[in-house]
């Protein structure tokens, strides 16, 4: 097996802003793992809030290199078992695990010739609608991009001392379903005296509402709340999905922090377990990512996959996000493939 990596800066068409970062711009890692004739790809990107480079997944990818360049003509081992031997070597970097495991079950999907999804058992049609995130702004330029976007439900992100207003001022605009994410920018007090104004609004959940170590103020406010909250930054690992029990009602995995797929689905079985919602969302992306992302939708309750639609130079085609909907590839492994300019610039790698 040939490993590959190539970066990529992704371009945005617009600069999108949470509470606790903003960009126009979002670099990205390419994988490549080359068995025979057969290519799979997966990607990670960088990330300041979780102090994570491309260069500190390069040195990782380098270290592991000849323990994976070391898998020759004998069958691929199964996934999990495939994750297991690289999480000794990434257990200190999630992100380069995470496009790793990536990488490798778009590989033994296509080896098999099959859809990742049809390997697992699931059917596209059990995917749930996807939301539309709005970045943070003011009222009217939030106003604006939902105007510019008509979606049957929205993401809104919130952290300002405005926050109410907002919410009332796009509520005039649609009477479709909003979920909120305060990107932990809120306090326990400001969340107890907003959940029920914005369960009246139409607000479905609250993502994140306090710091992600504020585990004091999520259990003054988990019991009885109007609206169920979901963990984001609080939940990063398998071990985090029990720690969230008991303070937030579900969970919302990002592949990067959990380090793939493989404990992806591990974090679902037990959130299920646990009778806790479950929803999977996105970085700022490339196709490579969402479609990835999108094999798992049929098993959540919500989905987050709308991280390629402000991408202005994607290299790669595979699943589409329209009007919520997500539109399977016939492709087999995730359904991701890359334009010919960048596969070259891959295997030359």
């Amino acid at each position: 097996m040939r490993l590959h990596y190539s970066a990529i800066t992704l371009q945005l068409s617009e600069t999108f802003t949470i509470a606790h970062d903003q960009r126009s711009e979002q670099e990205a890692l390419i994988v490549g793992l080359q068995w025979g004739d057969h290519l799979g790809i997966g990607q990670s990107t960088a990330s300041k809030y979780y102090q994570v480079s491309l260069s500190d997944m390069i040195t990782s990818l380098e270290q592991a290199r000849a323990s994976l360049e070391e898998i020759g003509s004998s069958p691929l081992p199964e996934p999990e078992d495939f994750w297991q031997s690289m999480y000794q070597l990434f257990a200190e970097n999630p992100f380069a695990l995470s496009a790793l495991d990536m990488a490798y079950h778009d590989l033994f999907a296509k080896v098999l010739g099959k859809p990742l999804y049809e390997l697992w058992g699931l059917t596209p049609l059990q995917a749930p609608l996807s939301n539309y995130t709005i970045g943070m702004g003011s009222s009217t330029e939030m106003a604006d991009k939902m105007k510019a976007t008509p979606w049957p439900l929205y993401k809104i992100k919130l952290g300002t001392s405005e926050d109410l207003h907002i919410i009332q001022a796009l509520r005039e605009i649609t009477d479709v379903p909003f979920r909120v994410d305060a990107n932990c920018a809120w306090k326990a007090q400001t969340t107890k005296e907003l959940a029920p104004k914005l369960k009246a609004l139409g607000v479905e959940f609250i993502e994140q509402p306090l710091k992600a170590n504020d585990w004091t103020g999520m259990k003054t406010i988990y019991p009885n709340s109007p609206l169920p909250y979901l963990a984001d930054e609080s939940c990063k690992t398998e071990e985090d999905v029990e720690k969230c029990h008991g303070y937030f009602h579900g969970i919302n995995i990002k592949l990067p922090k959990c380090g793939g797929l493989t404990p992806a689905r591990r974090m679902i079985k037990k959130a299920r377990e646990l009778q806790m919602k479950v929803m999977v969302g996105c970085m700022t992306e490339s196709i490579v990512g969402i479609s990835a992302i999108c094999q798992l939708a049929p098993l959540l309750d919500y989905v987050d996959v709308d991280g390629a639609m402000l991408v202005s130079n994607d290299i790669a085609q595979g699943v589409q996000i329209s009007q919520g909907k997500i539109h399977y590839t016939n492709l087999p492994g995730t359904g991701a493939a890359l334009t010919p300019a960048f596969q070259a610039k891959l295997l030359a790698s």
